[in-house]
């Protein structure tokens, strides 16, 4: 772990900054801490943070509006932590940019895990070449290899599976998959993406019945990766 890899949480919860604080500290990672909107802006410019955690119910404003100012010009991973857990908030956010999201009260492991996967994947990105076990995407070549034999995908499967791959670990939702692949006219075809993840997970998964890279997200949209 590279120590100068800082944290930036924005939360006006104590409780939970002060839980952050400890289990992130424990895995190595510097924080950063503001308790506001404004702050957290701030802060997200002096202390270059590699990874946002952010809290949607802000005293000073919306998180989402937050959000939507971050990505203005920050390129690295965020992450929504909130007690908001309908779809639609969801959405709004994954849409707006964040990275991930998860519910409060939330499993510490599973927070670690998320954020090791968006740093990982947000280092990664620029690779030519994505390996996942035995799954190798290389992609200016537009070529996929399971177990060294060449994976016969068209040219749509291939735009849809490395998407999703080059998000690892990332939910993205119907509308996005479908507005980055097909186009705007397509935004509310979820089936016809459903029929396209099921020919993928029928060439790709050892199980396509039971996925363990191309995950569905209920309601939401897909998640690649375990």
């Amino acid at each position: 772990m590279n120590s100068a890899e800082t944290i930036l949480i924005i939360d006006d919860e104590v409780q939970i900054r002060r839980l952050l604080e400890i289990t992130l500290s424990a895995n190595g990672y510097k924080i950063s801490e503001a308790s506001t909107g404004k702050d957290g802006l701030i802060h997200a410019a002096t202390t270059h943070p590699v990874l946002i955690i952010l809290d949607l119910g802000l005293p000073d404003a919306d998180g989402l509006e937050i959000l939507k100012k971050l990505r203005e010009w920050y390129l690295k991973p965020i992450i929504i932590l909130s007690v908001r857990n309908s779809e639609e908030d969801i959405i709004k956010a994954l849409d707006h940019g964040a990275n991930d999201y998860l519910t409060k009260p939330f499993r510490t492991g599973e927070l670690l895990a998320r954020i090791r996967v968006a740093i990982r994947q947000s280092t990664d990105a620029s690779s030519p070449t994505l390996t996942f076990g035995t799954l190798v995407i290389d992609l200016p070549s537009h070529l996929v290899r399971k177990n060294n034999e060449i994976i016969k995908l068209t040219s749509t499967e291939f735009s849809l599976l490395a998407l999703l791959a080059k998000n690892e670990g990332r939910v993205l939702t119907h509308q996005f998959i479908l507005k980055e692949i097909w186009g705007m006219g397509y935004m509310e075809q979820t089936q016809y993406l459903r029929v396209f993840m099921a020919q993928l997970r029928k060439k790709i998964e050892d199980n396509p019945t039971k996925p363990k890279l191309l995950n569905t997200e209920s309601g939401i949209g897909y998640r690649f990766g375990e």
